[in-house]
């Protein structure tokens, strides 16, 4: 018997990740994008790592959630603690794994009730 439903009404929920997509709630994307715990998704105009810059976070800033998930595309790599900054500043949290795993962890924080947003490169 169940106790809870598998996906709470209006809760954004990772499906499935590949190399040049990922699938939120049954819809593919094949551009980076950012996933909030509900509400619209946003095409994330960053194409790679090394073009990463403080204004790319802008968006981030002001969606103010407690954790942000950064997906650093198929392999972990780190983002120079400078961009991070203000984020720092606000006292979001950052996580920066590979993309697999940040779509994983989202999916579990966002069970959880957790205000927490992916920014998952794609295809870097």
């Amino acid at each position: 018997m169940k106790f809870q439903p598998d996906r709470a009404e209006g809760v954004n929920v990772i499906h499935a990740y590949t190399r040049t997509s990922v699938s939120v709630n049954g819809q593919v994307h094949t551009r980076s994008i950012l996933v909030p715990p509900t509400g619209e998704l946003s095409n994330w105009p960053v194409n790679s790592l090394d073009t990463l810059s403080e204004a790319d976070f802008q968006v981030i800033l002001e969606a103010r959630p407690e954790v942000l998930i950064l997906g650093t595309g198929p392999t972990l790599r780190f983002v120079k603690p400078a961009l991070m900054r203000h984020l720092m500043a606000a006292r979001i949290g950052v996580e920066t794994m590979d993309t697999a795993a940040a779509c994983r962890t989202y999916n579990i924080l966002v069970g959880e009730g957790r205000q927490v947003m992916a920014a998952l490169l794609i295809g870097d």
